[in-house]
């Protein structure tokens, strides 16, 4: 019996759950559909604001209706009942034999129904059908003449009180409902107190008030629905156009410069479609503007770095010859020669990364990708670096997969995404480890290059790979660098349709994350690795990294190590 009722709850509460999916789900549809489509949110206030006053409005119709009726019927029966109330004290005079009185009652009841003209035994009148009641006071059926039980005791107590009373009551017939107006009033023609009470149904008045309720119920719902046909109808006029102008205005974004919208007439919605085409236009000649000084800019870029390619050559010759003689040379010379030395090459790598970014700009670069461990890439990156990172007094500390990592990538240009992030991290690292940490998931490989130097301010990070940038114009480079390091390697990221972020906080350092898909043209979710650091202080600014404190064995020796030298 018990696994019966289990059983039965269960389905019960299977079904009740389809039940409030498939509401929910209407419910979201609903929300969707109200928030998207301005025609819907229209038509639907519409229709609730002309339900609201349609209720009201039937509702007072309704009232006064009712409340006429009433009272109409009420004013004609209190007359008819003076008027009966007449013809019994007549019938009724000089009553003094009590054993009679139950037949002179029913005598004055009949001549009351025959002057009435009933063929059902009922009176009738201008309020309409009655049945008459004498009673010499209670309610035994010997001291009263008609149906005495469907008058309510209430209204005996004032009648018998010598009042003309009225009241509306309802009867139970033998599961027959009936309403009626009961009209009450003394007969004082009699040494005995009489009273005489006309009961009119009011079945013709409850008829007609359900007529009217069916009628402005039915009027109701066709003037809710032809206004809400008019006003869809009428947004619709208003709303169209403006979709066409949402669909003009999408297609001009997505490159269809000449995209435009016919003018018809002259109303608003045409003046509007005027001023959209004036804009258009002038976009488009802005954008062609643009377009040709990038070219043009791209272009001088591309030839001078190629022009200056010819006198290096020659400066570098020199240069060569007089810096391998110049122990021959004074000692002021010999210093000169070598710092011409040095400013040539970092000339030349500026050269280097013009003709890279004007490549770039241009979109011929292509990407040479191929299924590659992606750990020796760091290492190579890794030792490139170190002699720099020596001589700053930083160390370079490596956190990679015991495993391979293979990724689908261009080797040459991630080492060199890899070489910067390292060059820049320890010109920023104020003599304080570097740390690479390297993680792979299923769909992405994410390296992050994290320095506990100055850090960055706020609002900082979104600049940082702006071309020739630099957070603090005052420090003196370590690395020799050209200002377009990072520039170049966000462009490699997205070449390889990954990205390249960054996060710094002042005095807790810096931090930058590369992502790369496993395999090219796959979209990845999320990266492997965190940007921020995990560390709740350096995450929320609550501890400052001390120049003092010692990095070799509070912060590095928490690191898995792996020498690269």
């Amino acid at each position: 019996m018990k696994q019966k009722i289990l059983a039965s709850a269960t389905r019960v509460l299977r079904l009740a759950g389809r039940v409030g999916a498939y509401g929910r789900g209407r419910v979201t549809a609903f929300g969707v559909l109200w928030r998207r489509s301005l025609q819907f949110r229209v038509t639907v206030s519409t229709l609730a604001l002309s339900s609201a006053v349609a209720f009201v409005l039937g509702m007072v119709l309704q009232n006064q209706i009712i409340t006429r009726l009433t009272d109409t019927k009420r004013e004609a029966a209190i007359s008819q009942t003076l008027q009966v109330v007449s013809t019994a004290e007549n019938e009724l005079v000089g009553l003094s034999d009590q054993d009679a009185l139950p037949d002179r009652l029913q005598n004055v009841l009949k001549k009351i129904t025959s002057s009435s003209s009933d063929d059902q035994g009922s009176g009738a009148s201008a309020a309409g059908a009655f049945e008459p009641v004498l009673t010499a006071g209670g309610t035994s059926s010997t001291d009263s003449a008609g149906p005495i039980s469907k008058v309510p005791e209430g209204l005996q107590r004032f009648t018998e009180a010598n009042e003309v009373a009225y009241q509306t009551h309802t009867v139970d017939d033998g599961g027959t409902r009936t309403t009626y107006l009961i009209i009450g009033a003394p007969v004082t023609s009699t040494g005995r107190p009489i009273q005489l009470y006309l009961l009119f149904p009011m079945t013709a008045e409850q008829n007609t008030v359900s007529t009217v309720q069916n009628t402005l119920l039915v009027g109701g719902l066709v003037l809710l629905v032809l206004l809400a046909g008019i006003s869809n109808l009428v947004t619709r006029q208003v709303v169209r156009p403006v979709r066409s102008a949402a669909a003009a205005a999408a297609r001009f974004v997505g490159g269809e410069l000449d995209e435009r919208l016919p003018v018809t007439g002259e109303d608003d919605l045409s003046r509007l479609a005027l001023s959209y085409n004036e804009m258009a236009a002038s976009i488009q000649r802005q954008i062609r503007q643009l377009e040709e000084f990038g070219t043009l800019q791209r272009r001088f870029t591309s030839d001078v770095s190629h022009e200056l390619r010819t006198p290096l050559t020659t400066v570098r010759m020199a240069a060569d010859v007089l810096h391998a003689s110049r122990e021959q040379f004074p000692a002021g010379l010999a210093r000169s020669t070598e710092l011409l030395v040095d400013e040539l090459d970092r000339f030349e790598a500026l050269l280097g990364d013009l003709l890279e970014i004007s490549r770039l700009d241009a979109g011929v670069e292509e990407l040479s990708a191929e299924q590659i461990d992606v750990a020796p890439i760091a290492r190579r990156a890794a030792e490139q670096v170190r002699v720099i990172a020596n001589t700053a007094g930083s160390d370079i500390e490596l956190e990679l997969p015991d495993g391979e990592t293979t990724a689908e990538i261009d080797a040459r240009r991630v080492e060199r995404i890899l070489r910067n992030l390292l060059a820049n991290a320890v010109d920023h690292s104020e003599g304080r480890p570097v740390r690479l940490t390297m993680r792979a998931d299923e769909h992405a490989v994410a390296i992050t290059v994290r320095d506990y130097g100055v850090g960055l301010r706020p609002g900082e990070a979104d600049l940082v790979f702006n071309r020739f940038w630099r957070a603090d114009p005052s420090r003196n480079r370590r690395t020799g660098g050209t200002g377009l390091g990072l520039a170049i390697s966000h462009e490699d990221a997205r070449l390889h349709g990954g990205q390249l972020d960054a996060w710094g906080a002042p005095g807790y350092g810096a931090c930058f994350r590369l992502t790369l898909p496993r395999r090219q043209g796959e979209p990845f979710d999320e990266s492997p690795l965190p940007l921020a650091p995990p560390d709740g202080a350096a995450a929320n600014g609550q501890a400052s990294i001390g120049s003092g404190v010692d990095y070799s064995g509070a912060i590095v020796s928490e690191l898995r190590r792996e020498d690269v030298g």
